[in-house]
C-alpha cells in the first residue's frame, strides 16, 4: 500500500485495539468496584432476570423466618404458662386427698379448703397472663391461630397452625367440656367435695398432658421449620452469588493485564500517528 497522508490505517487499528482495551477495563473495574459480574441487565439478561427472581423468593423467605419467630414465642409463653398450670393443679390435688380424710377436723379443712381455694384462682390469672403480642394460646378468644408454618411455593408465603386451646372462662374456671374442668366455685369445703374434686383434678391432668404434648409438639416443629428457612435462605443466597458475583482474584489478575495492555496501546496508537512524518522526508 502507498503512502498516504489521508488514510492511517496503522492508526485506525491500534485505536480499534485501545479501544476495546479500555472497554474491558472499564468492565473489570466495574465488576471489581461492585463486586458482581452482573450489575444490571445490559451484563447478562439471563442471569440477572433468574437472579431477581431469586431475591424475590429471599424476600418471601424473610417474611416467612420473621413469622415464625412470633409464632415460637407465642408458643414458649403458652407452654411456660400451661406448665405452670400443671404444677398448680398437682398441688390442688394434694389438697384435695388432705380434704378428703376423714379424720381431718373442720378448722383444717377450713384452711386447705383456703390455700386450695387460692391455687384455683391462680390459675385463671396464669392463663390471662399467657399472653405474647396480643395472642393467648390458652384462651378459646385469645386469637389462638398462629400464622406460623409456613412455606415458599411459587413465592406465596401460606399455611397456619391453630393448636388446641386451654379453655377458661372469664368468670372462672370452667366448666363444661374444657381443659380445666375445675368449676369456678369449686373447693374442698367438706370431704364429699374434696373426693369429687380428686377425680376432678385426675381428669384436668389428663387433659393438660394432653395440651403439653401438642404445645411441645408444636414447638419442635416450629423449631425445625425454622432450621430450614435459614438452610434455604442460605442456600438460595449461594446460588444468587454463583449466578452474578465476581471473582475478585480473577479480575485483580485482568486488571493488570489489561492496564499493561492500554499502556502499550497508547505506545501504539502514537508510532502509527506519527507514520505519516516520515512522508516529508521525501520532499526535502
Amino acid at each position: 500500500m502507498g503512502f498516504s497522508v489521508n488514510t492511517n490505517v496503522g492508526a485506525m487499528a491500534a485505536l480499534q485495539n485501545l479501544s476495546s482495551t479500555t472497554s474491558q477495563l472499564s468492565t473489570t473495574q466495574n465488576r471489581i468496584n461492585t463486586g458482581l459480574k452482573v450489575a444490571s441487565t445490559k451484563d447478562d439478561s439471563a442471569s440477572y432476570a433468574i437472579a431477581q427472581k431469586l431475591r424475590g423468593d429471599m424476600g418471601g423467605l424473610s417474611a416467612v423466618s420473621s413469622s415464625l419467630s412470633r409464632a415460637k414465642s407465642v408458643v414458649d409463653v403458652a407452654t411456660a404458662g400451661a406448665e405452670q398450670i400443671s404444677d398448680i393443679v398437682n398441688q390442688m390435688k394434694e389438697k384435695a386427698y388432705e380434704a378428703s380424710d376423714a379424720g381431718v377436723d373442720a378448722d383444717s379443712r377450713t384452711a386447705i379448703n383456703k390455700d386450695f381455694v387460692a391455687l384455683r384462682d391462680q390459675i385463671t390469672t396464669i392463663v390471662n397472663a399467657s399472653d405474647f403480642n396480643g395472642t393467648n394460646l390458652l384462651k378459646a378468644s385469645g386469637g389462638g391461630s398462629v400464622s406460623a408454618l409456613q412455606s415458599l411455593q411459587d413465592g406465596v408465603a401460606g399455611g397456619t397452625w391453630n393448636p388446641d386451646s386451654l379453655t377458661v372462662a372469664n368468670q372462672g374456671l370452667d366448666l363444661g367440656g374444657s381443659v380445666i374442668t375445675v368449676g369456678a366455685a369449686g373447693d374442698v369445703s367438706s370431704q364429699p367435695n374434696a373426693q369429687t374434686m380428686v377425680d376432678t383434678l385426675t381428669t384436668t391432668q389428663k387433659n393438660l398432658a394432653t395440651v403439653l404434648g401438642t404445645l411441645g409438639s408444636a414447638s419442635r416443629k416450629i423449631d425445625a421449620q425454622s432450621s430450614f428457612t435459614s438452610k434455604l435462605s442460605d442456600t438460595i443466597e449461594g446460588g444468587i452469588g454463583n449466578l452474578v458475583d465476581a471473582d475478585l482474584a480473577k479480575e485483580s489478575a485482568k486488571l493488570q493485564a489489561l492496564q499493561v495492555k492500554q499502556q502499550l496501546g497508547v505506545q501504539a496508537l502514537s508510532i502509527a500517528n506519527q507514520a505519516p512524518q516520515s512522508i516529508t522526508s521525501l520532499f526535502r
